[in-house]
């Protein structure tokens, strides 16, 4: 009997690689941080003491070894992680502007994250976990995009709540309008939904949160949950007739974005975990909100995203700071 766990991801696991000052040369230094948003998700829900299993693809190389040892070492379960001899490891090189905004580049054609197939994917862990989690980049093509499809199938008829982060990556599609067809059938089959305010604008057309979220849950009724991460404004909730905005936090000291919306949204996970998703108020999705802005303020002052998820004490301390 496989274990049940609290939420299982289906994804990428890659290495993020950011900017890091320049040699003495004048040559510009990366740090290789571990990162993929869902595993960065399911960091952020060890960090509260929630069961996770991670379900992926890395290359046999010296990366996927490195990936491997961090994410055993954040305590998420890699029993279905697979390591392919003959594909090299994601990689992602992050570039951040000044103004926050940031630029990918990819290696990954092939990589081995989008190399997992159907085969690989375990139906028990699946189908009796509480909460599936899965994202747009192991949408991007066929084989993955199957497995992707099996697994939302498996925990659906499992009962599990399934959750979605489009994180949308252009670089990563042949087309937008692929990606978004891709992002479209996701969006049908969540539960929950945490999408970043440049993702919804994509989707709907739309600047406005309000207008966005109301054309999101009118085309999508299976949404019962969905937040919106605005950057440094904050965030948004809409859940039945409840709609909150919780501003975020400002505090300076702000280092890099990676990771600030994979932490807001284990961290709106983890409260669904504790209060299922009936009868939400107002004063519960502003605790939520407040909880999930100050985690993403404390990863964004650490480099990286894995290694970089504030404890859930550390989270406290600075809610009671500023309350």
């Amino acid at each position: 009997m496989s274990e049940k766990f609290d939420v299982v991801a289906l994804g990428e696991l890659l290495v993020d690689f950011t900017a890091n000052g320049r040699s003495p040369q004048g040559n510009p230094l990366f740090e290789a941080n571990p990162g993929g948003a869902p595993c960065n998700v399911l960091a952020m829900l060890k960090k509260l003491g929630r069961s996770c299993a991670f379900v992926g693809k890395v290359g046999d190389d010296l990366f996927g070894r490195q990936l491997r040892t961090v994410a055993e070492e954040a305590g998420i379960d890699l029993t279905y992680l697979t390591a392919d001899p003959a594909a090299h490891t994601t990689l992602a090189f992050v570039q951040t502007f000044p103004n926050g905004d940031r630029d990918f580049s990819f290696y990954r054609d092939p990589g081995a994250d989008m190399l997992l197939t159907e085969a690989e994917v375990p139906e028990a862990a699946i189908s009796q976990c509480r909460i599936f989690h899965f994202g747009s980049l192991s949408m991007t093509h066929p084989g993955v995009r199957a497995a992707t499809k099996k697994a939302v199938s498996l925990a659906k008829a499992g009962g599990a709540l399934v959750s979605f982060d489009p994180n949308l990556r252009p670089p990563l599609w042949a087309s937008l309008e692929e990606a978004r067809e891709q992002i479209d059938w996701g969006l049908g089959q969540c539960d929950v939904l945490k999408i970043a305010d440049n993702e919804l604008e994509f989707m709907t057309g739309q600047k406005d949160f309000d207008l966005g979220a109301a054309i999101l849950r009118r085309r999508y009724p299976n949404i019962r949950l969905l937040c919106v991460t605005a950057g440094a404004e904050g965030s948004y909730s809409y859940c039945g007739e409840v709609r909150v905005f919780v501003p975020a936090f400002r505090l300076g000291g702000v280092i890099e974005t990676t990771g600030a919306g994979d932490t807001f949204c284990a961290c709106v996970l983890d409260f669904v975990l504790k209060n299922g998703l009936k009868d939400l108020t107002a004063e519960d999705l502003t605790a939520m909100l407040r909880f999930a802005n100050a985690a993403a303020y404390l990863v964004t002052t650490r480099k990286g995203a894995i290694r970089s998820m504030p404890e859930k004490q550390q989270v406290l301390d600075l809610l009671r700071k500023i309350a």
